[in-house]
């Protein structure tokens, strides 16, 4: 049997468990509750198991992977900053999140300030940081297929991205928060499964000597010399300081955007206690943590066994390394038939981690729409729990349809470079208002909505007039050239500007209300009256 055979029997094998578990979900959706928070009946183990799912999207197992691979240690960046990032959202977010809100992000805002215009500016960012993010994972999609099934052509990939966005609309529109959470535990078990293996059969080609990997990793790359130093893909030369500050500003968007994510935010909401949300972050931390160590070994293995210049020949932007590699370990240790299962096992835990990840982020998306906008903006309040349900399946549709459109037309781009755009615009929009509206007590309406929307357009501004867009060999627009923001990550610029205009429109407006922020306070730190928050 083929590969190609293989991958499509194990995968729709998934995907026909997937949608069993969405069926027996929609049928114990009945409340808003169930639809955006699960019924809130999660326990802490297994809403970190969802997270881990959630987080480890199709830009950790395949993009980070493939720039390891091609660049050697600048991409090791990308598997740390993706780790630390969950030390703040321990630290800072968690708890207090889930203590404070209700569904969205924009509860915790809206509670001690004027809700209409928060709840349009927490809407809009939460969207459009979601479409950042899907637009990543649609990509991922098509060069997966491109590999698995052997379909070159743009209209066979753009084919596979349809396909993949009407799955996950079915799993949102019917399944819930509940549905989507289980195939997220699901998926974050065949993930770990599968990374470990091939990780463990990479070492023990080596000996389980790193330095052998890495000496071979290096010798296989298109620059032996430079792979294992700084300035491979930042920083070097030819970049001169621009690349050295695109580093750091890489660095900042990943540390600071996971905290900012709306479907990682709205994962807190599911669990029943603070504690849970705390025991949560803890288990995300360890299944992450472990995960992202093993990206390492994927990455440097696949500049080992498979070599820089087949990855690239394969996919320009090395999002195929981490499936490349499961074929060449698997016929190392066991013949061709190892090398066409393990590929065909690897490439189908990467559709599942495809379908879970963007399932999370358009039930995030749709959820805001129907919830923040509708709901509370457009019909101030006066709507009732099922029509807003219907509200947001419907929305669940259309987001679908706009990933679908934009992911077609960035194949090509590295999916992890992507996430790291979602990232700087989660990071510049939506973290300040968080934090401020968290510890600052005389935060208000007109700092929130200025911090949300200066962040979130100046991020915008920044990578549109940037080379990831136009005038470099990467781009979106090749044939074009408007770039005049020299740097790929706007964060250094968009997140400092996020917090300076929270802190300009707050000081620049009179309103303060004393009473909510001590509240609010209270609420945060004891989760008291947290089942019963404000419905504004």
């Amino acid at each position: 049997m083929s590969s190609q055979a293989l991958s499509a029997i194990l995968f729709l094998a998934f995907v026909a468990l997937t949608l069993v578990i969405t069926f027996w979900a929609s049928r114990q959706t009945k409340t808003a509750a169930d639809y955006y928070a699960g019924g809130r009946s999660f326990s802490g183990a297994q809403n970190g198991l969802a997270i881990g799912g959630d987080y480890m999207s199709a830009a950790s197992f395949l993009g980070i992977a493939g720039i390891i691979a091609l660049s050697g240690y600048d991409g090791f960046l990308y598997s740390i900053g993706f780790l630390v990032a969950w030390l703040v959202a321990l630290l800072l977010v968690a708890e207090l999140m889930r203590n404070s809100g209700k569904f969205t992000m924009a509860d915790v805002l809206a509670f001690r300030m004027s809700p209409r215009p928060v709840r349009t500016a927490a809407g809009v960012s939460t969207i459009t940081v979601s479409i950042f993010y899907l637009l990543a994972q649609m990509v991922g999609a098509g060069a997966l297929v491109g590999l698995l099934l052997g379909v070159t052509s743009p209209a066979g990939k753009a084919w596979t991205i349809v396909g993949v966005g009407a799955l996950m609309i079915v799993y949102v529109v019917f399944g819930g928060m509940k549905g989507t959470t289980w195939v997220q535990i699901v998926k974050a078990v065949l993930l770990m499964g599968g990374a470990a293996l091939i990780t463990v059969l990479v070492l023990a080609h080596f000996g389980f000597n790193l330095s052998s990997l890495l000496g071979e990793a290096a010798a296989q790359s298109a620059k032996p010399e430079q792979f294992l130093s700084p300035g491979g893909k930042y920083g070097t030369e030819a970049q001169g300081l621009a690349g050295k500050i695109d580093l750091i500003s890489l660095g900042m968007a990943l540390v600071l955007g996971t905290a900012g994510l709306p479907h990682i935010l709205i994962r807190f909401y599911t669990v029943p206690t603070a504690k849970d949300a705390r025991k949560s972050v803890l288990w995300g931390i360890g299944i992450i943590g472990t995960f992202y160590l093993l990206t390492l070994v994927l990455g440097f293995g696949a500049a080992a066994l498979v070599g820089s210049k087949t990855i690239a020949a394969a996919d320009k932007a090395g999002n195929t390394a981490a499936p490349l590699l499961a074929e060449a370990i698997g016929k190392t240790f066991l013949g061709d038939v190892g090398g066409t299962v393990l590929l065909a096992l690897i490439g189908a835990v990467a559709f599942a981690t495809i379908l879970a990840v963007v399932a999370g982020l358009t039930l995030a998306s749709s959820s805001s729409f129907a919830h923040d906008l509708y709901a509370h903006v457009f019909k101030r309040g006066n709507v009732t729990e099922r029509e807003e349900v219907l509200v947001a399946r419907v929305s669940a549709f259309v987001i679908g349809a706009v990933s679908i459109g934009l992911g077609i037309l960035a194949q090509g781009q590295n999916v992890a470079f992507l996430v790291a755009l979602a990232f700087a615009v989660a990071a510049s929009g939506n973290l300040p208002a968080i934090l401020y509206s968290l510890f600052w007590k005389r935060f208000n309406t007109a700092g929130a909505v200025a911090s949300i929307y200066g962040g979130l357009v100046s991020a915008l501004v920044l990578v549109i007039f940037s080379p990831v867009v136009s005038g470099s060999a990467t781009a979106l627009f090749k044939d074009a050239d408007f770039a005049w923001f020299p740097l790929s990550n706007p964060g250094i610029i968009s997140i400092p500007l996020g917090f300076l205009c929270g802190w300009l429109g707050t000081i620049m407006s009179k309103e303060y209300n004393a009473a909510k922020y001590a509240e609010i306070e209270v609420r945060s730190l004891t989760g008291v009256g947290a089942e019963k928050a404000v419905k504004h």
